[in-house]
C-alpha cells in the first residue's frame, strides 16, 4: 500500500491530478507493471495453501509422505518433517509399466502397447476405470476441496491417462488441476509429485492475490502488460504465473539485479551475490550465465522446476545470539519482524543487529522514528547494552567458573589466564561468528564447481550486508565489493531489467550419437518454434526473441546429469545442429569432476530451450559529477579489532564521482548502511555505485590462550577443512557410490590420533576414524614419513565393515620429526571381493568372505602411489573357498587416488592455517574445540544425574535388549554427577556369534557418541571430546568385540541399531526405532542392486513417532520408482505405510512400510535384517512396535517367509513383499486424553535453509 501511495503521489506532482484512496486507478498512465511477489513461499512456509486432493497410482497413496524416506536433521529424534500438502488421496486403479527386453514374466499379455514422448515403449496393464474415479472425485467436491494434483507412474512419458482424468475433474468443477506431466514431465515420480502438489496448493492462492491486486485498478489492468518474476530469473504474464514457478519469485529479482549491473562483458570477473536480510541471507553465484538447479527443496517440499541457485543460511540482521557451554554461536534461530531485535524496543532478544548497533556501526539517529510498541521510537541503544551487560557477565562467570574448576584440578593451562571480556569484545566476537557461518556456504558454493573463491567480486544488497560486505571478502580472499546505488531496493530494479521468458522442456531417452542426430534435431526445432510463437503472441518482434537450447546429459550408467548449453560450442559435422554439446558436456564435467569417461556413452535425459524476449530497458544512470574532497555529515566511535576508531560518516547522494574514502568510514543511505572497514577503500563510480578495495587484515598477533570468539571460529575452520576434503573426494572419484551417493566421510584429527572435526555427519563413521587413525599411531609410530600414506579397513584397526576404506595422510612440518596433525578419508567402495558382489554377503561366517582386508597398507611411500601392491591385495580374496577378488579394480583405483587428493587438500588447508596462527595456536585451539564438546557432554551428564537422583535416588541405570537370534546386549551405566562423567559397561552382552552380526568396537563407539549427540539437543563439535568424560567397557569376545576374523558386515548395519536401542533405553529418552535398516540387494549376472528401507520412529516426550522414515544409525535415500522400474528388472507394486505398526501410547510409534518388489527376470535376493522376531520396544507404558516379516510370494502361488537373513534364487514372476517394524509408543495410552497440545513450530525456523549447498548437505547425511 505504501509503494502504491508513493506512485500516486509522483503522478499527482507530474500530471496535476490526484487518485482517491477509494477508487480504482486511472491505468492510462500506466506502461507496464513487473512484480515479484513471496505470496506463494509464505504460503508454504505457513502451510495456509488451497485445500488439495492427490490422485495417485494405486499402491502408492503414501509415496509423497515417505519421500526419499530420509529425515531432514540427523540428530532430531522427534524427526520434524514438513506435513505434505494435500488432504485426502485417491488411489486410482491403473498401471502402465516400461517395456524390458528380456522380460520373461509368466503374465497375459498387456492391453495396450504404447510409446511414450521419450521414445520409449510403455505396456498398459490396467486402463483407467474413469467410473469409479469419477465417484472418488465427487466424493472429494462434496467435502469442499476444489483443488485436484494428479500423479501417475509413468506419465512423464506417457500422460493419456492424467490427462483423461484432468478433463473428468474439470467438467466436474474442481477450480484448480494440475498434472504432473504438464507442470514439470520430467522422470522420478518423488520430486514430480512434490511439484505437482504445490502447484495444485499455490496457484489458487496466487489467483486470490491476483483478483485482489488488479482489482485496485480501473479495468482489472486488461489493458496493462503486468509480468510477474518467477523463480528460473525471468518475467512471465500474470495469467500464466503458478505456484510451482513462484516460490522463489521474491529473491530471484535480485540474482537478476545484481548480474546485470555487477558483472562486466569486458573483465569476465564472476560475481557472488550476497542478499543478508533479516532472518537469513541469501548467496548466489553468475559469471554471464544464470546458474539453475532443477530440483531444490523450500519449506521441506522439494521442487522439480527450474529455479536459480539461491543458497539460503539462516543467518541474518534477526539472527540470534547464544553463548553455549564455552562457545559463540548465531542463529539459526531468528527474532523475526516482531518482536524483532532488541533495539526495537518489543522486547525482542539479542541479534547480529544488536551487535552491530552496540559496536557503533549502526547510528540510531539516522534512522527514521518506527520502533517500540507504538512505533514511534528511535532505535534502543540502552535496550540492546543492557541485554549486552547481562549477557557478558554470564560469559565472564563461564570464563572465571572455569578458570576456579581447572585450578582446583591443579591443571596448568595456558589458558587459565583469560581475562574478562568486555561488551564490545562480546559483540564484535558475535559478528566474526556470524561472518565466518555466511563465509562457509560462500566457500561451498565456488569450490564444489572448481571455482577459485578469491577470484570473485563481492557484490553486496539487501539491508544488513553492507555492515559485514568487507569482513566477509577479506575472509574468503576477495579483492572487491560492489554495491549497487538500488542495493536496498535491488530486487525491484532486476524486475525492471529482467527478461521476458518461455521455458519449454520434454523428457528424452536417446544417446548422444549420429544416429539419433536427425531425431534430436526436429525435437529442439519444435520446441524452439512453441517459445518463439509464444513470444510473438505477446507483442515481441523475432528481432528481441532469443532461444538457447539446453540438453540434460549423463554418462551411461549414472546419475550425475548436467543441463548443459552449448553457448561458445558451435555445431559441426559430429554434433547436432544446436551446437556441439559434446564437447560442452566433457569439458564442464572435467571442471566439475576432474576427469571424463572417454569411451562412456552420453545419454539425453532431457531437451530445454529457453527463449527470452528482450524488453530493452537498461540502466542510463549516471551520477551527477561532484568535485573536491568528500565531508562527513559527522564523525562517529566505530568499534574495530584494534578498539574504538575515529569513524567519518558520509551520505551516499553527496558523495561526489571517483573520490576515494578511506576506511575505517560508514556510508549511509536510506535503504543501507555501509561500513567501509580499516585497511580498505571505497569508491564511487560513474553510476553512482560503491566500489571498495578491500586491503589485507592486519596482523593480529593470536596467544594460545583461549579466546572463546576464536574457539568458535577455528570450530568453523576446521569444520570447512574437512567440507573441503569432502567436495575434492566427490569431485574427483568415479564410482557411484562416492560420486553420486556421497557414501563417504572426511576428517582432521590431532597429532594423537584424537578427532577434531568430521564431515559429513554419517552417523556410522562418527568417531569410528579416530579409532583406525589411532591404531595406525599406535602400530607404525615413527615409521611414518612425509610422503606416505595409510590405506586400512580392518575391524581390529578400526573398520566399520570392509568396503569401508579409510586412507590417513600424516601431516608434518618443517622441522618437526612427528606428525602435527592426521586427516582421512572414509569411503564405501561398491566391490572390495568376497563371496557375493557388492561385498555385502547376507551369510558370511569369517572375514574372508567380505573382501580384501587391509590393516596398515601403505598406499602411498615417499609421494609414490602403490598401484601395483595395492592390486594384488585387492584381488587377494580370489584365494579364498568361493570368493573372488574385487569385480571393479579400476573404480576402486580411481577412488583411491581421489582420497588420497581429497587428503592432500586437508593436508595444504591445514599447513595454511599453521603458517597463518603458528603450530602452537593452531594445536592450542584444536585442544579447545575438543574440550567444548566435552563441557557439552559434561553438561548433559550432570543434568541427567540430577533429575535421576531426586526421582530414584540413583545414580545407575542398566537395559538390555535382544538380537533377533536371542544374542543380549546389556548396558549398565554409572553417572558421576559431580564430574559430569559415565561408565557405559556391555559387560554382560552375548558372546561373538556364527554369522555376521559381530560389530567392531568402533561401531559402538559411533553409536556412542551419536546418542550422546542426540540427548545434549544442540549442535555441538562432534570430535574426541565427547567420549572424554565416558569410560567404555566392552568384554572381549563378545559380539561387540569380537574376534579379528569374525565376520561384521551385519553389525555395521544392524547391530549397530541395536546398541543405540540399548542406549536410549537406558536413558529413557525414547521408545526404540525400527532397529535394522532393512538390507535389500538382488543381481544377476547383468545387474546388480541394493537399497535400506525405511521402518516407523520411536515416540517420545512430547512427540509421536515419525512413519516411513530412516532412524538413527542410517539415513539412506532409496531409489525413485520411476528410475528403479527403467533401469531394474523389476516392478514396483506397492511402497505405502503399514497402518498399525506402530506402538500405541499416550505418544505413539511410527508406523513401519510396506514394499513389494516384482521380478521380471531370474534374480538372487539376499536379505539382511533384523527385528523380525524382537519387536522394537515401547517405553513408560508406550506399547512395542511390530515386528517385521519378510514374504516370497511364488509365481505359482506358495508364500513362504523368508525369515530375518536369507539369500534366495527367484524366478519371473516372483514377488518380494517387505513389511518392516514400527516404532515404539511413549507413555501409556490412557493418558493420551491428556496430552498437552505440542507447538506448531513455522516451517521457516524448522526449514529455513535452501540452495544447491544445502541440497548437498543433505544427500550427504542422507547416507
Amino acid at each position: 500500500m505504501l509503494q502504491q501511495r508513493g506512485s500516486a503521489e509522483s503522478w499527482k506532482r507530474k500530471q496535476g491530478r490526484g487518485f482517491p484512496r477509494d477508487q480504482p486507478v486511472d491505468t492510462s498512465l500506466i506502461g507496464w507493471i513487473r512484480m515479484g511477489t513471496t505470496v506463494a513461499t509464505n504460503a508454504l512456509l505457513e502451510r495456509e495453501g488451497e485445500r488439495t486432493a492427490l490422485l495417485v497410482t494405486q499402491g502408492f497413496k503414501d509415496l509423497l509422505h515417505i519421500g526419499t524416506q530420509a529425515r531432514p536433521k540427523l540428530f532430531d529424534l522427534e524427526v520434524a518433517v514438513p506435513e505434505v500438502l494435500y488432504e485426502e488421496v485417491i488411489e486410482v486403479d491403473e498401471r502402465v509399466v516400461l517395456r524390458q527386453d528380456g522380460c520373461q514374466l509368466p503374465r497375459k499379455d498387456p492391453k495396450r502397447i504404447v510409446t511414450g514422448s521419450t521414445g520409449d515403449s510403455l505396456e498398459v496393464w490396467r486402463e483407467l476405470d474413469l467410473k469409479r474415479v469419477e465417484k472418488d472425485l465427487r466424493g472429494v467436491l462434496s467435502r469442499g476441496i476444489t483443488s485436484l494434483a494428479v500423479l501417475l507412474l509413468h506419465s512423464y512419458t506417457w500422460s493419456d491417462h492424467e490427462k483423461a482424468v484432468g478433463d473428468l475433474a474439470r467438467r466436474l468443477g474442481f477450480t484448480q488441476v494440475s498434472l504432473s506431466s504438464e507442470v514439470m514431465p520430467m522422470v522420478r515420480a518423488v520430486p514430480r509429485g512434490y511439484t505437482v502438489c504445490a502447484d495444485a496448493y499455490l496457484t489458487p492462492k496466487i489467483h486470490q492475490y491476483l483478483k485482489g491486486f488488479t482489482s485496485g485498478f480501473k479495468g482489472g489492468l486488461k489493458d496493462v502488460d503486468v509480468l510477474f518474476m518467477q523463480s528460473d530469473g525471468g518475467l512471465t504474464p500474470m495469467e500464466q504465473f503458478c505456484g510451482s514457478r513462484a516460490v522463489l519469485s521474491g529473491p530471484a529479482g535480485g540474482v537478476v539485479g545484481y548480474a546485470i549491473t555487477s558483472y562486466s562483458q569486458t573483465e569476465k570477473k564472476p560475481v557472488i551475490g550476497f542478499d543478508m536480510g533479516g532472518t537469513s541471507t541469501d548467496v548466489s553465484r553468475y559469471a554471464g550465465q544464470y546458474e539453475h538447479v532443477f530440483e531444490a527443496t523450500t519449506a521441506g517440499v522439494t521442487l522439480q522446476a527450474p529455479q536459480l541457485d539461491i543458497n539460503t543460511v539462516a543467518a541474518g540482521g534477526g539472527s540470534r545470539l547464544f553463548f553455549r557451554s564455552g562457545m559463540f554461536v548465531v542463529g539459526p534461530e531468528s527474532a523475526g519482524a516482531h518482536p524483532g531485535p532488541a533495539c526495537y524496543r518489543k522486547g525482542g532478544p539479542l541479534t547480529v543487529t544488536d551487535a552491530n548497533l552496540a559496536l557503533g556501526r549502526l547510528l540510531p539517529s539516522f534512522f527514521p522514528k518506527i520502533f517500540g510498541p507504538g512505533e514511534n521510537e528511535p532505535l534502543s541503544l540502552e535496550e540492546t547494552m543492557k541485554h549486552f551487560h547481562h549477557l557478558t557477565q554470564e560469559i565472564n562467570l563461564f570464563l572465571s567458573s572455569n578458570q576456579s574448576q581447572a585450578s582446583s584440578n591443579g591443571a596448568n593451562h595456558s589458558h587459565n589466564n583469560t581475562s574478562e571480556m568486555s561488551v564490545e569484545e562480546v559483540a564484535m566476537g558475535f559478528i566474526r561468528v556470524a561472518n565466518e557461518a555466511m563465509c562457509r556456504p560462500i566457500r561451498a558454493l565456488t569450490q564444489a564447481k572448481g571455482h577459485d573463491t578469491s577470484q570473485h567480486v563481492l557484490a553486496c544488497f539487501g539491508g544488513a550486508g553492507g555492515q559485514h560486505a568487507c569482513a566477509i571478502a577479506r575472509a574468503l580472499g576477495m579483492k572487491t565489493v560492489f554495491i549497487h546505488k538500488y542495493s536496498g531496493v535491488l530486487s525491484a530494479y532486476g524486475l525492471a531489467l529482467a527478461d521476458v521468458v518461455e521455458e519449454v522442456q520434454e523428457p528424452c531417452s536417446l544417446q548422444y550419437e549420429q544416429g539419433s542426430f536427425t531425431d534430436l534435431n526436429r525435437r529442439v526445432e519444435q520446441l524452439s518454434k512453441r517459445c518463439r510463437d509464444t513470444l510473438c503472441a505477446r507483442g515481441f518482434a523475432s528481432g528481441q526473441i532469443t532461444t538457447e537450447v539446453f540438453l540434460h546429459l549423463r554418462y551411461e550408467g549414472t546419475d550425475c546429469a548436467l543441463m548443459v548449453t552449448a553457448s561458445g560450442y558451435p555445431s559441426n559435422a559430429q554434433s547436432c545442429l544446436a551446437g556441439d554439446f559434446r564437447s560442452a558436456f566433457t569439458k564442464r564435467y572435467l571442471k566439475e569432476f576432474g576427469f571424463t569417461i572417454p569411451d562412456r556413452p552420453i545419454m539425453v535425459d532431457d531437451i530445454r530451450v529457453r527463449g527470452c524476449g528482450k524488453s530493452g530497458i537498461k540502466s542510463v544512470y549516471k551520477t551527477k559529477m561532484g568535485h573536491g574532497q568528500a565531508k562527513p555529515v559527522t564523525m562517529t566511535k566505530c568499534y574495530f579489532e584494534e578498539g574504538y576508531l575515529d569513524t567519518s560518516v558520509y551520505l551516499w547522494e553527496e558523495l561526489p564521482y571517483d573520490h576515494n574514502i578511506q576506511g575505517p568510514a560508514i556510508i549511509i543511505d536510506k535503504n543501507s548502511t555501509i561500513l567501509v572497514e580499516p585497511c580498505c577503500e571505497a569508491r564511487l563510480t560513474e553510476g553512482g555505485d560503491v566500489c571498495m578495495t578491500v586491503g589485507s587484515d592486519p596482523h593480529c598477533v593470536l596467544g594460545t590462550e583461549l579466546n572463546t570468539v576464536q574457539l568458535s571460529i577455528f570450530s568453523h575452520r576446521f569444520m570447512s577443512i574437512a567440507e573441503q576434503m569432502g567436495r575434492v573426494l566427490q569431485r574427483t572419484s568415479i564410482s557411484t557410490n562416492i560420486k553420486e551417493r556421497l557414501d563417504f566421510s572426511c576428517a582432521v584429527f590431532g597429532p594423537d590420533g584424537g578427532l577434531v572435526s568430521n564431515a559429513p555427519h554419517i552417523p556410522v563413521h562418527l568417531g569410528a576414524m579416530q579409532e583406525t587413525v589411532q591404531y595406525q599411531i599406535r602400530s607404525l609410530g615413527n615409521k611414518l614419513k612425509e610422503g606416505d600414506v595409510i590405506l586400512s579397513n580392518h575391524p581390529c584397526a578400526g573398520g566399520s565393515h570392509l568396503p569401508d576404506l579409510t586412507v590417513i595422510t600424516p601431516v608434518f612440518k618443517q622441522g618437526v620429526s612427528s606428525p602435527v596433525f592426521f586427516v582421512a578419508s572414509r569411503g564405501h567402495h561398491a566391490d572390495i571381493g568376497g563371496i557375493t558382489p557388492g561385498s555385502m554377503p547376507p551369510h558370511s561366517t569369517s572375514l574372508q568372505q567380505e573382501g580384501a582386508v587391509f590393516t596398515s597398507f601403505k598406499l602411498v611411500t615417499g609421494g609414490v602411489f602403490q598401484e601395483e601392491a595395492v592390486t594384488e591385495a585387492l584381488m587377494a580374496p580370489a584365494q579364498y573357498p568361493d570368493c573372488s577378488g574385487t569385480r571393479n579394480l579400476h573404480d576402486n583405483l580411481s577412488d583411491l587416488r581421489a582420497q588420497v587428493a581429497a587428503n592432500q587438500r586437508g593436508s595444504q588447508l591445514v599447513g595454511e592455517l599453521i603458517d597463518s596462527y603458528g603450530l602452537a595456536v593452531v594445536q592450542a585451539y584444536m585442544g579447545y574445540i575438543q574440550s567444548n564438546a566435552e563441557l557439552a557432554v559434561r553438561d548433559m551428564l550432570r543434568d541427567f544425574a540430577h533429575r535421576r537422583q531426586q526421582q530414584t535416588g540413583s545414580l545407575e541405570v542398566e537395559s538390555e535388549d535382544f538380537m533377533d537370534d536371542g544374542t543380549p546386549i546389556r548396558l549398565r551405566v554409572q553417572i558421576n554427577e559431580n564430574e559430569g562423567s559415565a561408565v557405559f559397561d556391555f559387560t554382560g552382552t552375548g558372546t561373538e556369534v556364527w554369522g555376521n552380526c559381530n560389530a567392531p568396537r568402533a561401531i559402538t563407539l559411533s553409536a556412542l557418541i551419536y546418542c550422546l549427540r542426540c540427548m545434549v539437543g544442540q549442535d555441538i563439535p562432534l570430535n574426541q571430546g565427547c567420549l572424554a568424560p565416558i569410560k567404555v567397557i566392552i568384554p572381549p569376545g563378545s559380539i561387540l568385540q569380537p574376534s579379528q576374523n569374525a565376520a561384521v558386515v551385519g553389525g555395521n548395519v544392524l547391530t549397530s541399531q541395536r546398541v543405540v536401542d540399548v542406549i536410549f533405553k537406558a536413558f529413557e529418552v525414547c521408545g526404540a526405532s525400527q532397529g535394522c535398516m532393512n538390507n535389500i540387494s538382488f543381481g544377476s549376472e547383468r545387474v546388480g542392486y541394493y537399497e535400506t528401507v525405511a521402518g516407523g520412529a520411536g515416540a517420545g516426550p512430547g512427540w509421536t513417532g515419525r512413519s516411513g522414515v530412516h532412524s538413527h544409525m542410517t539415513n539412506t535415500r532409496i531409489t525413485d520408482p520411476e528410475i528403479l522400474e527403467k533401469r531394474y528388472p523389476v516392478i514396483l507394486e506397492q511402497f505405502s505405510l503399514r497402518p498399525g505398526s506402530g506402538g500405541a501410547g499416550k505418544y505413539s510409534g511410527g508406523d513401519g512400510v510396506i514394499r513389494k518388489l516384482l521380478f521380471r527376470s531370474k534374480v538372487v535376493l539376499s536379505v539382511l535384517t533384523e527385528r523380525r522376531s524382537t519387536r522394537p520396544y515401547g517405553l513408560l507404558g508406550g506399547e512395542d512396535g511390530a515386528a517385521g516379516l519378510n514374504l516370497l510370494h511364488r509365481a505359482d502361488g506358495r508364500v513362504l517367509n523368508l525369515g530375518a537373513k536369507t539369500s534366495i534364487s527367484l524366478q519371473p514372476g516372483d514377488m518380494f513383499c517387505l513389511y518392516t517394524p514400527g516404532g515404539g509408543g511413549f507413555g501409556s495410552e490412557e493418558d493420551a486424553n491428556r496430552r498437552p497440545q505440542t507447538k506448531r513450530r513455522r516451517l521457516n525456523e524448522t526449514f529455513p535453509e535452501r540452495g544447491s549447498v544445502f541440497e548437498y548437505r543433505m544427500a550427504q547425511e542422507g547416507v
